[in-house]
C-alpha cells in the first residue's frame, strides 16, 4: 500500500518556490512509492494580485488561515511543508495539529528573520521534524543546530527543456550583446538598487537589459531595457537568447544573504555565463569557469568586457548539468522514504 504524503506548500505552482521546490518533485515522489496529496496554503489569485499591486492581502492572509485550520485534521500522517502550516500563527497552533504527524520541512528563504532571536517558532519546528530540506549552506547551517536529518537540495531545474531551448536560440554573438534578469516584480526591487552597476556596465560596453517578470516594471535610467510577462512555458526561451545573465543582490540585506541562486542555475541551464554579486550561495554557484562575480560599479563595467568570451559559456553549460532534476529528483524522494 502506497504511503500518503501531502504537499503542504505555501503557493500554488504559480509560486516559484512551491513548483519548484515541490511540485516539480511529484513524479519522483510517485516512482518512489507515495501516494501525493496537494495542499497550498494562498489561493493562486493571491500571487496574481500581489504581482500586480506589490501589496501583500492582509485579508487574504486571514482566509487561507481558516481555510487550513478547517481541514489540518484530515492531512495524512506524512508531510512534507513549506516552511510552516499557518504563517505568522504561535507554534502553539501548529504544534496542535503535527504532534501526532511526521513531517519534513523545506526552506529556500531565511524567514527566519521573521520570526526574530533563536530559538523562535520555526527552530521550534525545526527541532520537531523527521527531516528538513534547504536550498543552500546558509539555512543549512542554521538548521543544523537544531536537527540531525538535514540535506541540502539546490533549485534544480527541468534541464533538458532548457538545453532545448538553448539549442533553437543559438546565434552569433552581436555587436551590443543582451543581458538577461529573471525574477518577479516583487524582487525587481534587487534591480532597481543594482542601477550604477548596471550603468556603469553600459558606458563601458553598451548592451541591452531583458527583464523576464511583467511587462509593467518601469525602466531604470540609463539603460537600453526591454520587459516581458514571466510564463512557465516562455521563460527558458527568453533567458536562451541572451548572451549572459545577471544577478545583482545587496550586501547588506539580510534576506538577501539567505537567498538561493536559482536565478544562475537556470541561465547556467542555457549555457550563459554570469555576472553576479558576491552574496550568500551565489558565491559557492558561480565559479570562475562560468562567469565573475562584482562588487562595485568598476567591477560590473570590467565584467561586462570578459563575460563574452566563449570560455565562460562552455563552463556555464557544464555546470548546469549540476542542477538537473533529474540528478536531484530521486535523491529527494529517497532522503523522505527514508525519514518518514
Amino acid at each position: 500500500m502506497k504511503k500518503t504524503l501531502a504537499l503542504c506548500t505555501r503557493y500554488t505552482a504559480k509560486g516559484a518556490s512551491s513548483r519548484l521546490r515541490f511540485l516539480n518533485y511529484i513524479p519522483f515522489l510517485e516512482d518512489a512509492g507515495f501516494a501525493v496529496q496537494q495542499d497550498a496554503f494562498y489561493p493562486e489569485e493571491y500571487l496574481e494580485k500581489l504581482y500586480r499591486t506589490g501589496r501583500r492581502d492582509a485579508l487574504a492572509l486571514a482566509r487561507a488561515s481558516l481555510r487550513r485550520l478547517r481541514h489540518a485534521r484530515t492531512l495524512p500522517e506524512a508531510l512534507w511543508i513549506e516552511y510552516e502550516l499557518f504563517p505568522y500563527l504561535p507554534y502553539c497552533v501548529e504544534e496542535m495539529f503535527l504532534r501526532k504527524r511526521k513531517y519534513v520541512l523545506n526552506f529556500d528563504d531565511d524567514i527566519f528573520l521573521r520570526y526574530g532571536a533563536e530559538p523562535n517558532k520555526l527552530d521550534r519546528l525545526v527541532s520537531g521534524a523527521a527531516g528538513v530540506i534547504c536550498a543552500n549552506d546558509f539555512l543549512l547551517e542554521r538548521v543544523k543546530r537544531y536537527q540531525k536529518n538535514v540535506l541540502k537540495v539546490p533549485t534544480a531545474v527541468d534541464l533538458t527543456k532548457y538545453r532545448l531551448a538553448a539549442r533553437a536560440a543559438a546565434h552569433a554573438l552581436p555587436d551590443k550583446p543582451l543581458a538577461v534578469w529573471i525574477g518577479t516584480p516583487v524582487t525587481y526591487r534587487y534591480l532597481q538598487d543594482a542601477a550604477e552597476n548596471l550603468r556603469a556596465m553600459y558606458r563601458a560596453r553598451p548592451y541591452e537589459l531583458r527583464v523576464v517578470a511583467s511587462k509593467d516594471l518601469p525602466p531604470i535610467d540609463g539603460l537600453e531595457m526591454t520587459f516581458y510577462d514571466w510564463s512557465e512555458a516562455g521563460e527558458a526561451k527568453l533567458i536562451a537568447e541572451a548572451d549572459f545573465g545577471i544577478m545583482p543582490l545587496p550586501a547588506d540585506d539580510a534576506f538577501a544573504a539567505g537567498k538561493s541562486a536559482y536565478k544562475i542555475i537556470q541561465y547556467f541551464a542555457c549555457g550563459l555565463p554570469v555576472i553576479a554579486s558576491p552574496v550568500g550561495e551565489n558565491c559557492l554557484v558561480l565559479t570562475p569557469e562560468c562567469g565573475i562575480l562584482a562588487d562595485t560599479p568598476e567591477e560590473w563595467a570590467k565584467a561586462i568586457c570578459r563575460i563574452t568570451d566563449p570560455l565562460f559559456r562552455a563552463g556555464a553549460y557544464k555546470r548546469g548539468e549540476e542542477y538537473s532534476m533529474a540528478l536531484w529528483g530521486p535523491e529527494v524522494a529517497r532522503f523522505l522514504q527514508e525519514v518518514l
